[in-house]
């Protein structure tokens, strides 16, 4: 199946179990540390039902992705973070099931999460992941925009996607909604 047969949605409160199913999945590796777990599932699953609980947390902007049959392949959120004084969004986790994933739909959560953050009038979208799969929805490297990871270590992995309500003036340390910072 290919990422034009799902249908892309707001998360639902039926759809936490399937989030947490999709995310413990996406992000589970035989070589996980201890450090990586938490209650004995990927950290990932944690920090989403955190975020979900935490005041940085945007509806609009937690997406899931149903298969025809009803069934949820994927997910993607964005809290809210800021630069400075000015709002931005912290995009992730971004969750595929394994056996969805290269087929699209982990492209077409990012595409309708941009749109729907542009929509709302969001200046940008911060993420730490693989420059070489973002780059392809727009996000830059930290230092061609002026914003700084939180972690310093993380620059070469950390990426902004200014969206239409961005002011370049807008420089400064990244920080992502509050549970980040217990990771």
């Amino acid at each position: 199946m290919d990422s034009a047969r799902v249908l892309i949605r707001p998360e639902r409160p039926a759809d936490v179990p399937a989030i947490r199913a999709v995310t413990a999945a996406a992000f589970t590796r035989p070589d996980q540390s201890a450090a990586e777990l938490r209650d004995g599932a990927p950290v990932e699953v944690w920090l989403v039902d955190e975020l979900r609980a935490d005041a940085g947390w945007l509806p609009a902007l937690s997406l899931v992705a149903q298969d025809p049959d009803g069934a949820v392949v994927g997910h993607v959120l964005a809290t809210r973070g800021a630069v400075g004084d000015v709002p931005a969004l912290g995009l992730g986790p971004l969750s595929v099931r394994p056996d969805r994933q290269r087929a699209g739909v982990g492209s077409a959560l990012v595409h309708a999460l941009l749109g729907a953050a542009d929509a709302l009038g969001e200046p940008l979208v911060a993420l730490l992941g693989d420059p070489g799969y973002y780059h392809r929805f727009g996000f830059l490297p930290c230092g061609e925009t002026g914003v700084a990871p939180p972690v310093p270590e993380w620059e070469p992995h950390f990426q902004v996607r200014p969206l239409a309500a961005h002011d370049p003036a807008a420089r400064g340390t990244f920080r992502y909604a509050e549970p980040f910072d217990r990771l």
